[in-house]
């Protein structure tokens, strides 16, 4: 249900349960999370998914086993964040509950126009992951970011760029192939000059949230 794929230096992983809007199972994170493990060689990694939907989060059936509270959303989203080379999330639908995580590591992310954007993880009783706030908040600000976890606000693509929680929007059609182009200036650099500048972007002050 996730599949991998390497093409020289740029390292996919796409989940693909369409039939359950791509929805995680604890197998599918131990997969994911070793695979990001394991992309330290990688000088991009794209995380895409198959079908009308990123991810609805945690299976749901597996959440209410204890799949919501698991670490392995934490091992996942920091393997991501650890990774020393560009890490792109090419949001393909809508992105809800813990799935956001993932999509909080990666240094970029473009989506679809429709895409949606909600973490209703206060409704259902749970606390969100641990770094996802300070994840999000350093991307969108506080404020917004108690929008989303606290007023339960689903997030249209539009908004999501005006916040900043994505960077760019693209057809469908045009998302992966963005998501490769956008990776080409990377792969054409010295990787000791690309990873120096990611170190030097990730230290960087955050811009102060706009009204």
């Amino acid at each position: 249900m996730i599949e991998f794929s390497r093409e020289g230096a740029i390292w996919q992983a796409t989940i693909n349960r369409p039939d359950k809007a791509n929805s995680l199972t604890h197998e599918m994170l131990v997969n994911l999370a070793q695979f990001m493990e394991d992309a330290q060689s990688a000088r991009a990694v794209i995380l895409t998914g198959n079908g009308k939907v990123f991810s609805a989060g945690a299976d749901l059936k597996e959440a209410q086993a204890g799949l919501a509270v698991s670490d392995i959303w934490e091992r996942l989203s920091g393997a991501i964040a650890a990774l020393p080379g560009l890490s792109i999330c090419a949001l393909n639908g809508t992105l809800a509950g813990g799935a956001m995580g993932m999509a909080l590591a990666c240094d970029l992310r473009i989506a679809v126009p429709d895409a949606k954007f909600f973490y209703p993880v206060m409704k259902l009783g749970f606390l969100p992951q641990p770094s996802d706030p300070a994840r999000m908040s350093a991307l969108i600000g506080p404020s917004r970011t108690k929008l989303i976890l606290m007023g339960g606000q689903r997030v249209t693509a539009e908004e999501a760029l005006m916040f900043g929680l994505v960077d760019r929007i693209v057809t469908s059609e045009e998302l992966l192939g963005t998501a490769h182009a956008i990776a080409e200036d990377t792969l054409a650099a010295s990787p000791s000059i690309a990873t120096g500048i990611k170190a030097m972007c990730d230290v960087a002050p955050r811009p102060t949230e706009l009204p």
